[in-house]
C-alpha cells in the first residue's frame, strides 16, 4: 500500500508541476475512459436535470483520477496547482465532446474568495462541492439593488453567536437547485453603502429561507428569488470580517470575469464546432454569408480567449485583477450573444420548430445570451468602468 500511496503522490506532483504532463494525461483519460461516453451529447430538458447529470460528471472525474481537483488547494480537497490547471480542465473537456459541468462556474467565481477571507468555510464544504455533492448560489443582487449593490438592503443583525437573516434577493444564480448560499447583506447603516455590507454563507435549506425558482423564457429555472425571514446563520459563517462584504466582492469579480470567461470561451468553441457541423448536415446551399459569419464568430470567441489568458497568468502569478477585467466582462458578452444568434440564423426553420433536445437546447441557449450583456454588471457599466479607472477619460458634463 505504501508504494501504491508514493507513487499517486508523484503522479499528482507531476500534474501540478509540469502543465503539459497534465494536459495530455488528462486528454489520454477523457479518451479511454467508457464510463464518460454518457456524458457526451447529453441535452436535458430541465435546470434541475441538467445540473445533476453535471455533478455526475464531477463525481465521476473526481472519484477517477481526481482530474477535475488539480488547480484547487490541498487543504480544501484539491491536488494542488492554479488557475492554469483549471484553464486546462475546461478546454480538455470541451476538447472530449464533454460538458463544464455548470456548478463549475460559481465554484470559480465563489471558492477563490471564501477561500480567502475565510478558509474554515472551504476546508469543510469545499471536498464535497468538487465531488459534485453540492453546490452554491450567489446572492447578490435585489429587487432595488442590481447594479448599485452598495444600496442593498438584507440586513444581517449580530445576535450573541448568530446572524439574524431578513430580506429578498432576486437573479440568485443556481439559487433554485443550491445546497448553500454566499450572500451579501447588510450589517452596518444604509447610509454607510458599502461600508456596511458583510458576507456570509448559509445552507439554502435553513428555517425561514424560501426559494421561489424564476422560470427563464426558455422554461429554464436557472435563477431565483429568496426570501429569508429571520434565519439564524452561526458567526462563523462570516466570510471574512464584519463590514468587509465589499472588499470580498471586489475580490470575487476578478474571477468571475476572468475565470468565467475562461470556462465561457471553452464551451463556445465546442458549440461553434457543434454548429458548423449541424450546419454542413442541412441540405441545400448555404445561407449567404454564412462561411464569413461563421468566421467572424470564431474571431470573436479567440479574441476572447486571448484577453482571458492574460488574466488567468495573473491570477495563477498571484496578482490582482483590477478594472481591467471588464474587458473580460465586455468581449464574453459580445461572443455569446453572436454565437446564439448565428445558431438562430443558419439552423433556420428548425431551430423555431424542432422539438428534438438537441434544437430545444439551443433555443434554450439563445434565451440565456440575452441576458449576457446585463447579468453580472451590465455591459454599460463595465464600459463606465474602463473609461473612469482604466483609460481615465473625462468626466462627462451634464449641463
Amino acid at each position: 500500500m505504501s508504494d501504491v500511496a508514493d507513487t499517486a503522490t508523484e503522479t499528482a506532483s507531476l500534474m501540478v508541476s509540469d502543465l503539459d504532463h497534465y494536459r495530455y494525461a488528462l486528454r489520454r483519460h477523457l479518451a479511454s475512459t467508457p464510463e464518460l461516453t454518457r456524458f457526451r451529447g447529453r441535452d436535458h430538458v430541465t435546470t434541475e436535470e441538467r445540473i445533476a447529470g453535471d455533478a455526475e460528471l464531477m463525481a465521476a472525474l473526481a472519484g477517477n483520477g481526481g482530474w477535475n481537483l488539480y488547480g484547487w488547494p490541498e487543504r480544501i480537497g484539491g491536488l494542488g496547482g492554479d488557475e492554469r490547471h483549471r484553464g486546462i480542465f475546461y478546454d480538455e473537456l470541451s476538447r472530449a465532446g464533454l460538458p463544464v459541468p455548470e456548478p463549475q462556474l460559481l465554484l470559480e467565481t465563489l471558492c477563490p474568495a471564501v477561500t480567502r477571507f475565510s478558509p474554515h468555510l472551504t476546508e469543510q464544504y469545499a471536498p464535497a462541492y468538487l465531488r459534485g455533492e453540492e453546490w452554491w448560489g450567489q446572492c447578490f443582487s435585489e429587487p432595488e439593488a442590481g447594479s448599485d449593490l452598495a444600496s442593498l438592503r438584507t440586513r444581517a443583525q449580530r445576535q450573541g453567536d448568530h446572524y439574524v437573516v431578513s430580506g429578498q434577493k432576486l437573479w440568485t444564480s443556481h439559487g433554485a437547485t443550491a445546497t448553500r448560499l454566499v450572500c451579501l447583506v447588510r450589517t452596518g447603516t444604509t447610509e454607510a453603502r458599502h461600508r456596511g455590507l458583510s458576507m456570509i454563507m448559509l445552507d439554502a435549506d435553513s428555517p425561514g429561507v424560501t426559494v421561489r425558482p424564476i422560470a427563464l423564457a426558455s422554461g429554464d429555472n436557472e435563477l431565483a428569488e429568496i426570501f429569508f425571514d429571520d434565519v439564524l446563520v452561526p458567526a462563523t459563517h462570516l466570510v471574512g470580517e464584519e463590514g468587509q462584504g465589499w472588499a470580498v466582492a471586489m475580490f470575487l469579480l476578478q474571477y468571475e470575469r476572468a475565470m468565467y470567461a475562461w470556462q465561457s470561451a471553452s464551451v463556445a468553441l465546442r458549440r461553434i464546432s457543434q454548429l458548423r457541423d449541424l450546419v454542413a448536415e442541412q441540405s441545400g446551399p448555404l445561407p449567404d454569408g454564412a462561411l464569413r459569419r461563421l468566421g467572424s464568430c470564431y474571431v470573436d470567441i479567440v479574441t476572447l480567449r486571448a484577453r482571458s489568458s492574460e488574466t488567468v497568468r495573473r491570477l495563477a502569478a498571484g496578482e490582482i485583477v483590477g478594472p481591467e477585467a471588464s474587458v473580460d466582462k465586455v468581449l464574453l458578452a459580445a461572443a455569446e450573444q453572436g454565437l446564439h444568434d448565428l445558431a438562430r440564423d443558419l439552423l433556420g426553420p428548425q431551430f423555431l420548430l424542432s422539438d428534438s433536445p438537441r434544437m430545444r437546447a439551443w433555443r434554450a441557449e439563445w434565451w440565456y445570451s440575452r441576458s449576457a450583456t446585463i447579468l453580472g454588471g451590465s455591459s454599460e457599466v463595465q464600459r463606465t468602468i474602463l473609461a473612469d479607472h482604466v483609460l481615465g477619460l473625462p468626466k462627462e458634463v451634464v449641463r
